[in-house]
C-alpha cells in the first residue's frame, strides 16, 4: 500500500483533494431536508483524583509517533522509563449545551478546575504540569484561567483525529484567559434554528527566539516575550429535531508581542493599538519595516455536516487552512483536512464480545501552499505553513507544534534529508490518509489509529524555490526527496476491581523521514470519585 501510496502524482492527489471538497458540499445539499432527531445533556457530578504508574520502553532511542504526537506534552522519555500520573479536577454539576436545561432548577453558576502533572524517571528525570487551570460558568458563558488540554478547530473526533490544522493537543497548552461559550448555544428564535458558539483568548508564550535578522536596534538577547491572541466563531444551522445539521466557523490564532524592542521608535503603535491589527489581521508597516501581518497568523476556516440516523450519526467535515492570507483569494484551497466519522448510537447496549463506537478516516493535503509557478499570485507569497521569518520556531511551543503533528519539526526528522536552516519545520508540504477506531473487545476498551504519509519537504528545499510577497527565493543548495511515513498504534485499557484499571499501548514507526522504532508502555490506574 505505501508503495501505491508513493506513485500517486500531483494530480492525482489534487484530484482527491477536488473530490473530498465536492463530496463535503455536495453532502450537504443533499442532506438539508432530513428529518428529525432529538439529544439531551450529560448530567456530571462531583469531583476526582486519578493516579496512573507506567513503565514503558521505546526502540532506537526515539519515542514513537502517536506515543508522543496529540498528548498534550504529555510523553515518555525514550528508552527504558517510568512514569507517574497524577490528575485532579471538578467538573460542572450538568454539563452540555445550556440551551438544554436552562429552565430546571439547576444553578446558573458553577466552577470547576483541573490540575495534572506528569513525573518521568528513565536516564534522566523530568517533571511536567500538563493541565493547571480554574473555570468559573454562568449560564453558557465560561471564563477559563491557566493551563488547558483544549484544541481548536471542527472535526469528529478529537482523540481519533490525526490532529487539526490550528491546535492539535500536540503541545503543552499556553496558558491564557479565555473568555468563551464552550457549547452551542441555540438561539430561542425560528425554533432554536440556529445556535452558535466562539471563544476571545489572550495568554503567554513566555521568550521565543525571533530572527537576528529583523532587529533594527540592539538587543542583548533575541528571546523576547510572546503572546498568544486566539479567538473563533462557530455556527450551527438545524432545529432540535433534525436529523441533519450543518456546521461552520472560523478560528485565529497569533504570535506576537515586543515589537518596541526589535523595531525601536520605528515602531509606532503602542500595545492596544498592536492587539487591534493582530486581532484584524491588519497589514502594518513603517520606514525600515517591512508592510506585513504583524506577528505569526494562522487558523482555519471549517465546514462541517451530520446526519443522525437510528442507529449511527455521521460527520463530515472539512478545515481550509490558511497562513499569511492565500485563502482570500482561494489560491491555497486544494489545501486542507477533509474528514468522516461514523458513531455507534447502541454501543454496549448488547452482550456480544465486540462491539465498535466510532470510525474515523480523514485525508490531509498541504502539498499546494499557492506555491508553485503556476499558482494564483497572492502578496504574501507561498504560505509555508508554520514557518516564519519572525519567529524561527515557528507555529510550536516548548520545543513542539501546536497544531498538526504531521508537520514535521526538523529536530524530530532523521538525519541526511534536505533542510534549509531557516526553517523550523523540515516538512510541511504533506499528503497522509489517517484511520481511527475505538471500540470493546470483550472487556477490554481499545482504540487504534494508521497514518500513511507522504513528505515532500518545504518549498524551499523544492526544485521551484520559495516566494515572500513578489520575492522569489532560488531553491536550497539541496532539494528534499519525497519520502514515505507508516505510523500505527494500539491503544486497550481494562477495569479491574475496586476502580483499579490495567492498560497496555503499543506504536511503530517505519518508514524514511521518522527513525524507525518500536514502543510500549503499560499502565496501572486508580481511579477515586466520580466524574
Amino acid at each position: 500500500m505505501m508503495a501505491i501510496w508513493g506513485k500517486l502524482t500531483h494530480v492525482d492527489m489534487y484530484n482527491i483533494n477536488q473530490f473530498c471538497i465536492g463530496f463535503l458540499l455536495i453532502t450537504q445539499l443533499l442532506l438539508i431536508s432530513g428529518a428529525t432527531k432529538t439529544f439531551a445533556q450529560t448530567d456530571t457530578t462531583g469531583q476526582y483524583i486519578q493516579i496512573s504508574l507506567l513503565a514503558g520502553y521505546t526502540s532506537n532511542h526515539v519515542v514513537p509517533f502517536w506515543i508522543r504526537s496529540n498528548q498534550f506534552g504529555s510523553i515518555p522519555l525514550d528508552g527504558a522509563s517510568g512514569g507517574l500520573l497524577v490528575r485532579a479536577a471538578k467538573n460542572y454539576a450538568i454539563s452540555g449545551e445550556w440551551t438544554t436545561y436552562r429552565d430546571t432548577a439547576s444553578s446558573a453558576w458553577d466552577w470547576g478546575y483541573g490540575l495534572e502533572a506528569r513525573a518521568n524517571i528513565g536516564h534522566k528525570a523530568l517533571v511536567r504540569l500538563i493541565d493547571a487551570h480554574v473555570k468559573v460558568r454562568y449560564a453558557m458563558f465560561e471564563a477559563k484561567l491557566g493551563r488547558t488540554k483544549d484544541v481548536m478547530g471542527l472535526n469528529g473526533d478529537t482523540l481519533l483525529s490525526s490532529g487539526n490544522f490550528a491546535v492539535s493537543g500536540n503541545a503543552l497548552g499556553v496558558p491564557m484567559l479565555d473568555i468563551r461559550i464552550p457549547q452551542y448555544y441555540r438561539l430561542p428564535w425560528f425554533d432554536g434554528l440556529f445556535s452558535f458558539k466562539g471563544n476571545f483568548a489572550n495568554g503567554f508564550m513566555g521568550k521565543m527566539p525571533i530572527n537576528t535578522d529583523v532587529f533594527l536596534i540592539p538587543s542583548s538577547s533575541n528571546s523576547l516575550s510572546t503572546l498568544l491572541h486566539q479567538k473563533s466563531l462557530y455556527g450551527r444551522l438545524g432545529k432540535p429535531h433534525w436529523r441533519v445539521n450543518l456546521y461552520g466557523g472560523i478560528n485565529h490564532q497569533v504570535q506576537w508581542g515586543s515589537e518596541k524592542k526589535v523595531y525601536g521608535d520605528r515602531y509606532t503603535l503602542n500595545s492596544m493599538e498592536t492587539l487591534w491589527y493582530v486581532f484584524w489581521g491588519k497589514p502594518y508597516g513603517a520606514p525600515s519595516i517591512p508592510r506585513s501581518k504583524l506577528g505569526n497568523q494562522q487558523g482555519s476556516v471549517d465546514l462541517g455536516v451530520s446526519y443522525d440516523w437510528d442507529d449511527i450519526q455521521l460527520m463530515a467535515y472539512r478545515q481550509n487552512i490558511y497562513d499569511v492570507g492565500a485563502i482570500s483569494k482561494l489560491a491555497n484551497i486544494v489545501d486542507g483536512l477533509n474528514g468522516i466519522t461514523l458513531t455507534n448510537k447502541e454501543y454496549n447496549t448488547t452482550e456480544k464480545n465486540w462491539d465498535w463506537q466510532k470510525l474515523l478516516f480523514e485525508f490531509f493535503y498541504s502539498k499546494d501552499q499557492a506555491g508553485y509557478p503556476w499558482s494564483k499570485p497572492t502578496a504574501s507569497g507561498d504560505e509555508d505553513y508554520y514557518n516564519n521569518y519572525y519567529y524561527t520556531d515557528g507555529w510550536s511551543y516548548k520545543k513542539q507544534g501546536v497544531g498538526s503533528p504531521l508537520i514535521i519539526p526538523a529536530h524530530t526528522a532523521k538525519k541526511g534529508q534536505a533542510h534549509n536552516p531557516s526553517d523550523y519545520f523540515i516538512s510541511n508540504r504533506v499528503v497522509a490518509g489517517h484511520l481511527g477506531l475505538r471500540g470493546r473487545l470483550y472487556r477490554w476498551n481499545v482504540q487504534s489509529k494508521l497514518t500513511f504519509v507522504r513528505h515532500y519537504g518545504t518549498f524551499a528545499t523544492s526544485v521551484y524555490g520559495k516566494s515572500t510577497g513578489d520575492r522569489w527565493h532560488p531553491p536550497h543548495d539541496e532539494t528534499f526527496s519525497p519520502v514515505s511515513q507508516f505510523s500505527a498504534f494500539i491503544d486497550a485499557e481494562r477495569e479491574l476491581r475496586n476502580n483499579f484499571f490495567l492498560g497496555l499501548r503499543v506504536a511503530i514507526d517505519q518508514g524514511q523521514l521518522l527513525d524507525n522504532s518500536v514502543g510500549g508502555q503499560v499502565s496501572l490506574r486508580k481511579f477515586f470519585g466520580k466524574p
